[in-house]
């Protein structure tokens, strides 16, 4: 089976690291699946969004990602976001809770939604 090496990292720190068969992402273009051998591009992550990684050992690994970046080349893909939380980390009852809250800004509905998408695309 044909594998890149995947980087998912946030400022503050390195969430995971190791081999993948396959990464999706939401961007401003829309939704992007990157296979190995895949054509090198760089694409801008929404607000908001999810990243998820089929690794090579079968786990399939789901983060909430707020801005930044992705980097593709043939053999590997590396996420740069502003910042991320993968979706075993995520409090969902505090997620709809700022989703429900009225009072709530733009920005926190915005990292909220990201979440429960998250959360929704582990559970699926």
């Amino acid at each position: 089976m044909a594998e890149m090496s995947v980087d998912l990292v946030a400022v503050e720190r390195r969430l995971w690291s190791g081999t993948a068969s396959f990464v999706s992402a939401q961007t401003t273009e829309g939704e992007i699946g990157i296979m190995p051998n895949h054509e090198p591009l760089l694409g801008q992550l929404v607000d908001g969004g999810t990243v998820s990684i089929h690794s090579t050992d079968g786990e399939k690994i789901i983060a909430a990602v707020h801005g930044g970046f992705f980097s593709v080349t043939a053999t590997s893909v590396r996420v740069l976001a502003e910042s991320a939380e993968l979706a075993a980390d995520i409090d969902e009852a505090a997620a709809r809770a700022v989703l429900a809250d009225s009072e709530a800004g733009d920005a926190a509905k915005l990292v909220a939604q990201g979440r429960v998408r998250a959360l929704e695309k582990a559970k699926a």
